[in-house]
């Protein structure tokens, strides 16, 4: 066969042969299927050719582009993998753009296990050398591929998300012209840095950019306690915890989230760049003796392993704030970064303890309440203290979700009033953001939510920024709430509730393949999470994985479901759609109405999931759509929140031309009229749904809240 022009790209699990070491044949068996298929799936969305598949796969595409889309996919992919199964996968890609030489093998030769097509040519020799170059999970490609997937990827609108990274010419083994290399990644946690040696390639002259020049992801690990009292654990970790608030300001530097980078300690720590994938570390130590304290620091480059900055300080107690002003300050210069120091007081150090000891661990309710006790006394007596007065507001208002709606009222004045007075002496205090968006009512004032919302995108780096895409799902945008979610979860990839609300996004966009093994990881490492249960059971049950909902069945009936259990009806009722079964659904929405006067959202989607879109609507015409002030008000952060109207899989509510008359009520339309924001269902509907909501805007929103007396 004459050549012809192909794409090609090859790309393998790094270390696959220790995986068997680290797991056992049975488990690595199971998991490069899963692997392999999530591969191969992604490939036929891609309109590529599987040539062969040994430790990786050698592929062939038409473009370019589809061979980057595939790439970034793949990462993905494995990355979800590597989140459900705990284990550390990484992969290295190389794309070239060439001539290939493509022979087909007689049948004869393929019933004897040779491969249909062989690829032929020093186009599959580049793209060879180039994945080796690849090392550690990363997506190289040459100058002529990445030009040609630059320019099909700007006119998809694709390219802009993307970064791209010119590292330059490098000497091929075997290749006669020097070769140019270009890496791609995901903005903004992409990071580029030097390319590994190897002996089948190197650079021309200084062909290797500088690692600043992309973006920059910064992990700061737990200081160590070198104190005699091992208690002194919590004002290290405390030390470390204020350099990340301080650092996550800086609007272009990313910092991985503490409940990620804490749980790096000791031996652990020399694996924080792989399983964090950060460019840059900050570690260091702490020792306090008396009113003492020494804190040293380093900051390492990762890629080449270079210390790029250290320093010790010696300094009494009462300089703590300034010792960690100093720190990032220093930090930032070494990144290029401007550093802006807030004014910070002098604390007495027994003030400072307390404010260090009321960090939650589970955001249980009877921890909650303690740590706000401690917070409040520390505010008393340090009443300049932002980064106290942040914090307070913030667990106040986690423990705003599990109060009596008849006690919010004055619960939401005090956190509202003590977020004011964080932003006063902080503007940017993201912990005194966060506590303003969850006492924001569960509907009826969306304008005054997304306010909050447009200050929290300023720092996309900050811990609270995974409450971005949790808001953006109540007003139905939720296809670009997938984004910013996956963004949140990247920078703090340990953290079950980052890990918690990837899973809905996807949900809520209708990819529950992707956010089961989200949930089936939090179930297994975080059993004191009632979240993940309830939702990996919604999840099987669209799946129509019925043996594996019996399993996590038994699973529930041991754990504290606390606000999730009443979804359980619902789940027998998809299982098991029997006349009975659904007039027992029939049953309780009016028994709710007349006990109480008001339902719950979740009833009327999970009722017309089921058929009952009649009897969904007149109960919701007869009812207040929120809490009645009862004890079996709805508990817990999503209680009465409208997110779960816009749930992909269930749009029997949302094809009804009855539904911008709801959400009139709830004051969506209202917001989408006045911001322009429209949900994703405006064009899924089978009826025109700016029309329907421009008539149905006269209908004025409702107080969520019990009647008042």
């Amino acid at each position: 066969m004459p050549p012809v022009v192909r794409t090609v790209l090859l790309c393998d699990l790094v270390d696959s042969t220790a995986l068997v070491e680290r797991v056992g044949d049975a488990a690595a068996a199971d998991l490069l299927m899963r692997h392999d298929r999530m591969a191969r799936d992604l490939l036929s969305a891609c309109d590529g050719l599987e040539i062969d598949k040994s430790d990786g796969f050698l592929l062939l595409f038409e473009r370019p582009a589809a061979a980057v889309r595939f790439a970034l996919g793949y990462q993905d992919g494995l990355a979800r993998l590597a989140a459900a199964s705990g284990l550390l996968l990484r992969a290295r890609v190389g794309i070239h753009l060439g001539e290939v030489v493509l022979r087909e093998n007689p049948p004869a030769d393929i019933a004897r296990g040779a491969k249909r097509i062989e690829v032929e040519g020093l186009a599959k020799a580049i793209a060879a050398r180039v994945m080796a170059l690849a090392g550690d999970g990363r997506i190289l490609l040459t100058g002529v591929a990445c030009e040609l997937a630059r320019r099909g990827m700007v006119g998809a609108g694709e390219a802009e998300a993307l970064a791209w990274f010119a590292h330059g010419d490098y000497r091929l083994a075997g290749v006669a012209e020097a070769v140019a290399i270009h890496e791609v990644g995901a903005y903004p946690a992409f990071v580029a840095g030097p390319l590994p040696a190897t002996g089948k390639a190197w650079p021309v002259a200084s062909g290797t950019a500088a690692a600043s020049a992309a973006m920059q992801v910064l992990a700061v690990l737990a200081f160590d306690n070198l104190s005699n009292d091992p208690e002194m654990q919590f004002f290290s970790d405390g030390v470390s915890d204020e350099i990340i608030q301080r650092l996550s300001s800086l609007s272009s530097l990313k910092v991985i989230g503490r409940t990620s980078s804490f749980q790096l300690r000791g031996e652990q720590k020399a694996r924080a760049a792989a399983l964090l994938h950060c460019s840059h570390v900050l570690d260091g130590s702490v020792r306090r003796a008396a009113q003492r304290v020494r804190v040293s620091a380093q900051l390492i480059e990762t890629h080449a392993n270079i210390t790029l900055w250290s320093q010790r300080f010696d300094r009494g107690l009462e300089d703590i704030f300034a010792v960690q002003d100093e720190i990032a300050e220093q930090i930032a210069a070494a990144l290029d970064e401007t550093f802006t120091r807030p004014a910070r007081p002098a604390v007495d150090p027994a003030v400072y303890d307390l404010y260090l000891r009321a960090q939650p661990q589970s955001f249980a309710p009877d921890e909650l309440r303690v740590h706000v006790v401690t917070l409040e006394a520390v505010t008393a007596r340090a009443p300049d203290l932002a980064p106290a007065w942040g914090r307070l507001a913030f667990l106040r208002a986690w423990l705003h979700f599990y109060q009596p709606f008849t006690e919010r009222p004055a619960s939401a004045a005090r956190v509202r009033a003590e977020a004011a007075r964080a932003l006063e002496l902080e503007p940017q205090r993201s912990d005194a953001l966060a506590g303003l968006l969850f006492v924001n009512p569960p509907f009826g004032q969306f304008a005054a939510g997304e306010a909050v919302l447009d200050r929290l995108r300023a720092n996309p780096a900050c811990a609270e920024a995974i409450y971005v895409g949790w808001f953006m799902r109540t007003t139905g945008r939720v296809r670009a709430s997938v984004a910013p979610t996956e963004l949140a979860f990247r920078l703090d990839t340990l953290n079950p509730m980052a890990a918690n609300l990837l899973g809905l996004a996807y949900m809520a966009a209708g990819r529950t393949q992707d956010a089961v093994p989200l949930f089936e990881d939090l179930v297994e490492r975080t059993p004191g999470m009632s979240f993940p249960v309830s939702s990996l059971l919604r999840a099987y049950a669209f799946q129509g994985e019925w043996a594996a909902v019996d399993r996590l069945l038994a699973v529930a009936e041991k754990r504290e479901l606390r606000e999730f259990r009443e979804g359980l009806p619902f789940i027998r009722a998809k299982r098991d759609p029997t006349a009975a079964r659904i007039a027992e659904w029939r049953d309780s929405l009016a028994t709710q109405v007349a006990r109480s006067g008001g339902i719950d959202l979740s009833h009327l989607v999970y009722a017309a999931h089921l058929g009952l879109v009649d009897e969904a609507y007149a109960a919701a015409a007869q009812a207040r759509l929120g809490p009645a002030g009862t004890a079996d008000d709805i508990m817990g952060p999503d209680g009465y929140r409208t997110a779960l109207l816009f749930q992909a899989d269930m749009p029997e509510l949302r094809d009804d031309s009855r539904f911008p008359g709801l959400c009139a009520r709830l004051g969506l339309v209202e917001f989408w009229l006045g911001s322009g924001q429209w949900p994703d269902c405006r064009d899924e509907v089978p009826y025109d749904f700016v029309a329907a909501c421009t008539a149905a805007r006269a209908i004025a929103p409702e107080r969520c809240g019990p009647p008042t007396p």
